[in-house]
């Protein structure tokens, strides 16, 4: 499993304090999620573009653990940058 994450719309940040809260966030969704990162990621996706009764339980679990986890690490990452009202992390998978 590989993935990327990027710190997006988080405006004059120098290149070490976006690098640093990548790499928390991305510490902080592995802790969380080991090697269900990509099966996570997908079943949110899909979660999110199709409607609960074409899902299976499993599916919809994953997807809610996908969500609990994103929101952990993304407080990781903020940690010590404040919020900006923009900003997200982007994960893309390689």
């Amino acid at each position: 499993m590989s993935y990327t994450v990027k710190l997006v719309d988080f405006p004059d940040a120098p290149a070490d304090v976006i690098a640093t809260a990548e790499s928390r966030f991305r510490r902080e969704l592995d802790k969380l999620l080991g090697d269900s990162v990509e099966p996570a990621l997908k079943a949110f996706e899909n979660a999110s573009e199709s409607s609960a009764d074409e899902l299976t339980k499993d599916e919809l679990a994953l997807a809610a653990t996908w969500a609990k986890a994103y929101e952990a690490a993304k407080t990781a990452g903020f940690r010590a940058l404040g919020e900006a009202d923009e900003a997200y992390f982007e994960i893309r998978l390689d």
